[in-house]
């Protein structure tokens, strides 16, 4: 317990710190979500009949088009401030700057353009016309764009909570001062949040809210259909409770008045996922194991 009863946080937010050389406690754990929910999609896939390797292909993809999304959402939130004069430094992925909505989307798109074109005639006359020396250029077995998203929603919740422990231990997402118990000061130099008063520990919220997320939907996880209503039930969920936890940060841009980013695209992710679920999901009784048969 630290100031007025407030906790402390003194860890420094750069796991490593060696002159140059800084790799920090955000971007370790950003790639240990990353590889865990892989993992998983991979296992879960693979007890449906999924081929493995045509998994991390489509992963290799949807990692490409969650980092570009991740980049251009957070370029367009701060480009009055910092991009617009520094156009160069857009492309500086390394040092810093992703939202989470860009990645979600964006590792979406990646993977559903990869599982249409792949397979597409224009993609496989070309590849043939252009590499007539890699041989025969046959039809990738792919999973379903649909399918894989839903195998894939449970495994993202896990790791954005991940992730999340990263902004708790870094305080680069700043947030309302609070009198509760639990409010949060951060104390190490290094910290963006240190010298703050304490604040509430909005981003804490989050990670416990994608825990109880994945716990309240996980048992439809296999009772939706069509294939990708459950990833859209994903969407629609965490958005909501994203839009009312965002009340808690503070950002340093607002729209519309009183509004950040994230809850603005939480807003048409919900216009467009409540509709899609009332119009097209259907719950089913759940898949019984067969019997074993001697």
């Amino acid at each position: 317990m630290g100031i007025l009863g407030s906790i402390s946080i003194g860890i420094n937010p750069n796991l490593i710190d060696v002159g140059s050389l800084i790799l920090s406690w955000h971007g370790v754990l950003t790639f240990v979500a990353v590889a865990v929910a892989v993992w998983l999609v991979a296992r879960w896939g693979s007890r449906e009949g999924m081929i493995v390797d045509s998994i991390y292909s489509v992963a290799v993809w949807a990692i490409i088009g969650g980092v570009i999304g991740a980049r251009i959402l957070h370029v367009i939130d701060f480009w009055d401030e910092v991009y617009q004069d520094d156009f160069i430094s857009v492309f500086s992925v390394w040092s810093g700057g992703i939202a989470i909505y860009g990645a979600i989307l964006g590792g979406f798109a990646g993977g559903a353009l990869y599982i249409m074109i792949r397979n597409s005639e224009w993609f496989l006359s070309l590849w043939r016309t252009a590499f007539p020396f890699m041989g025969e250029a046959h039809r990738a077995n792919l999973p379903g764009i649909g399918r894989l998203a839903d195998i894939t929603a449970p495994a993202l919740l896990l790791a954005q909570a991940i992730g999340r422990v990263g902004d708790v231990i870094n305080g680069e997402h700043f947030a309302k001062v609070t009198e509760l118990p639990w409010g949060v000061v951060y104390t190490h130099a290094n910290s963006p949040g240190v010298l703050r008063p304490p604040t509430h520990p909005a981003v804490g919220y989050e990670m416990l809210f994608d825990l109880v997320l994945l716990a309240a939907i996980w048992p439809l996880r296999d009772r939706l259909r069509p294939h990708g209503m459950f990833f859209t039930l994903y969407l629609a969920t965490y958005s909501i409770g994203r839009f009312f936890l965002s009340f808690l940060r503070e950002e340093f841009n607002e729209y519309f008045g009183a509004l950040n980013e994230a809850q603005v695209v939480a807003i048409l992710v919900v216009i467009f996922t409540v509709p899609l679920l009332v119009w097209k999901a259907q719950l089913v009784r759940p898949l019984r194991p067969m019997a074993n048969q001697d």
